[in-house]
């Protein structure tokens, strides 16, 4: 029985990154590896895992290294490194990650885990050097809309979330743009990429260009990029005969933010992060011209919220002026 260290574990050291979760699997049956592994235990239902020394450990697919690879996400993550250090990878693994694409392992790999349409957005946002293959983005807009819908919602949330903590947090939304898989969870923003962002001089992007943007910019802070996602959602509710210009749409922002961050079974503080952005970054941006009773009550307001750090800095980015050190 051998062990392995396997997906995105071995991807990180093979491009001289420091591993983030380990992920382990075995050859065998479990009960072999419970057997052979002193205080191992099987564990699960829908998936069947073994536990031992804190980590889970998965049987390989099939019993075989070539067949678990081949049945992975990315070849990028199809790569599995044994306990004697022979790495087993996927014929193009080493390619693309020399390359940097994006590239599925097989051509059922979003047929079999559809959730794997957010994954890919999520790894454009986590490895910013990397592109979608050319057949990687057409099986994306190939997945049906009862695939998607049928993916928990918790699930979306997370790859979400691993998002908005990536490097290039505005590359998840531009991704999903490009391929049409915005549909089905984010709804709000399907024409995001075809309203603009305002008028000239203050704007000359769309509005998805904007959010990606400004969440790029507040990088490093999720709380901060998910209000940077959110601030701007009522634009796309503008009358078409009041294009360019946005008139009131921070009031039309509060309930897409909210239902989205609500769909996404998403933790109570986005939600509330996300309502806040939307209604006060306007009044935010303008805060050194206001007569200082306004200025007390847009203060106060933040202030009270608890999220003024996040905040700040998202308004610091959508503005273009740094607010908060003054």
């Amino acid at each position: 029985m051998s062990i392995y260290l396997v997906g995105g574990a071995v991807r990180d050291l093979l491009l001289g990154r420091r591993p983030g979760d380990l992920d382990f699997a075995f050859s065998g049956s479990l009960e072999s590896f419970a057997a052979s592994h002193a205080g191992a235990r099987a564990v699960g239902v829908s998936v069947r895992v073994c536990l031992w020394r804190g980590r889970e450990y998965m049987p390989l697919h099939e019993n075989s290294p070539e067949r678990d690879l081949a049945a992975r996400d990315l070849t990028i993550n199809a790569l599995a490194l044994e306990e004697n250090g022979r790495l087993h990878c996927h014929p193009q693994a080493l390619r693309d990650l020399r390359d940097g694409i994006l590239r599925p392992a097989s051509s059922s790999a979003f047929e079999s885990d559809p959730l794997r349409v957010f994954r890919v957005a999520r790894f454009a946002a986590a490895l910013p050097r990397f592109r979608l293959a050319d057949e990687c983005a057409a099986y994306m807009r190939a997945v049906p809309d009862e695939a998607l819908r049928a993916i928990p919602a918790e699930r979306v949330g997370r790859e979400l979330l691993k998002a908005l903590a990536a490097p290039k947090p505005g590359r998840f939304l531009k991704v999903l743009d490009e391929t049409s898989c915005l549909r089905v969870w984010f709804p709000e923003l399907i024409a995001a990429s075809a309203v603009p962002a305002g008028p000239l001089p203050w704007h000359a992007d769309s509005v998805l260009d904007h959010l990606a943007a400004v969440m790029d910019a507040v990088q490093g802070d999720p709380l901060a990029v998910w209000m940077a996602l959110c601030h701007d959602l009522g634009k796309l509710s503008t009358p078409p005969e009041e294009l360019p210009h946005h008139y009131g749409h921070e009031k039309r922002g509060i309930l897409p933010a909210v239902k989205l961050g609500r769909r996404l079974r998403l933790p109570r503080i986005y939600q509330q992060a996300g309502a806040l952005a939307a209604e006060e970054h306007m009044r935010a941006g303008l805060l050194l011209s206001m007569r200082p009773g306004s200025q007390r009550d847009v203060l106060w307001r933040v202030h009270r919220s608890g999220l003024h750090d996040s905040f700040w800095r998202m308004v610091d980015a959508d503005g273009g002026h740094p607010l908060s050190a003054e």
